[in-house]
């Protein structure tokens, strides 16, 4: 009985990994796309509008990559408080 607890148990862990790192990946997706896109390869495009008086091309490549990679790490925090309740992680 107590190897099909322990299957189970590596089951619910796999999903839970599997889960954890799909979501990992979409967020540091949108932060490279935000940081390098926005900051680096868009920003002629981008600094056409202003925000705050600066250049907005300018803003996303000073501040705006860093406001959403603060933002995505509360998403983040959001996201695995969900998994870890749907997977009954128990914390230590």
């Amino acid at each position: 009985m107590a190897d099909n607890d322990t299957n189970s148990d590596d089951g619910n862990s796999a999903a839970y990994w599997r889960a954890n790192l799909k979501w990992l990946s979409i967020l540091l997706t949108i932060w490279f796309i935000v940081s390098y896109g926005c900051g680096i390869l868009f920003v002629e495009q981008l600094n056409q509008f202003k925000l705050g008086g600066f250049q907005l091309g300018f803003w996303f490549a000073q501040q705006g990559s860093i406001y959403v990679f603060v933002i995505l790490i509360a998403v983040y925090v959001r996201i695995m408080n969900k998994l870890d309740h749907k997977y009954s992680v128990k914390k230590k």
